[in-house]
């Protein structure tokens, strides 16, 4: 009977796959030789099964695991082959969705990296033409200009965990802000108003709660030490009244980079302090 048949290695090689791997579908059921030598146990094939090689890979190429083909392969239904194509489908589309949240964390951290190497020094006061941003935060439930560092702290974490309710992915990557009101912040009364992320209309997550932060001038300074904010926002008040500037929003304290991982200081980070202003023409 084995005269007409194709040994194991033979069927093998024709078909590209290993002898292991024929003798696997075997025992999953997927292709079972056409005659098994009953004394030595070695396995012989038809050239028609072939065929069934190729749907096989083929369905491998597709995604499909060994289970799956098994059960398409014994029910012969190609409504089933649909309805696991579809699901797979799903599949492969939240990996992109991952993929592509991931790209853009990467993107932030080396524009991070690249900003704290050009960035000005500790002190320096600008200003500068910033681009319309996109805020997503929730109100403070601390203090954290009279507390101390834990209350910032619990005041992040609580914007993380809202965050990953939220749905948006990636969250570590994302530039931290918090603010104060223009009033509160012309008045030299530190009370923190909100913590939040500067999002993009790209990003994954609820984004029916993006505040828009109008693009404009906006008065700034630079340091590198979250301790120092107060007497530097104090700095960048005196100059706006110095120069004439009128202060037009809300008070931000954004973190541009922070490494905590290379420092002790759980605080060190790169910071740009910043107001919105107009001016008399």
């Amino acid at each position: 009977m084995k005269d007409n048949l194709i040994p194991i290695g033979k069927m093998a090689a024709m078909n590209r796959v290993s002898v292991p791997t024929l003798r696997l579908y075997d025992e999953k059921g997927l292709l079972k030789p056409r005659y098994v030598d009953p004394e030595t146990g070695y396995r012989y094939y038809d050239i028609d099964q072939n065929a069934r090689l190729d749907m096989i890979a083929y369905m491998k190429e597709l995604g499909m695991s060994l289970a799956q083909i098994a059960q398409v392969l014994q029910k012969e239904d190609i409504s089933l082959i649909e309805e696991l194509l579809s699901q797979k489908n799903e599949q492969i589309h939240e990996q992109m969705r991952q993929l592509k949240a991931q790209h853009d964390a990467v993107e932030r951290a080396i524009l991070s990296i690249e900003r704290y190497r050009k960035s000005p020094a500790t002190g320096t006061l600008s200003l500068e033409y910033i681009d319309r941003r996109f805020a997503w935060g929730i109100p403070c439930a601390y203090n954290f200009y009279q507390d101390d560092v834990h209350s910032y702290e619990q005041s992040l974490r609580a914007l993380r965990l809202k965050l990953e309710e939220k749905g948006f992915q990636q969250i570590h990557s994302y530039n931290i802000g918090t603010s104060i009101l223009r009033e509160d912040f012309l008045a030299d009364r530190f009370t923190a108003d909100r913590i939040f992320i500067f999002a993009s209309t790209r990003d994954q997550g609820d984004l029916s709660a993006l505040q828009v932060v109008e693009s404009g001038m906006y008065a700034c300074i630079y340091l590198d030490n979250y301790d120092d904010e107060v007497r530097c926002a104090r700095l960048l008040r005196s100059h706006c009244a110095d120069m004439g500037y009128h202060v037009a929003g809300d008070y931000i304290c954004e973190v541009m980079t922070g490494f905590n991982v290379f420092y002790n200081d759980p605080r060190s980070m790169f910071l740009r302090l910043q107001v919105p202003v107009t001016f008399q023409k």
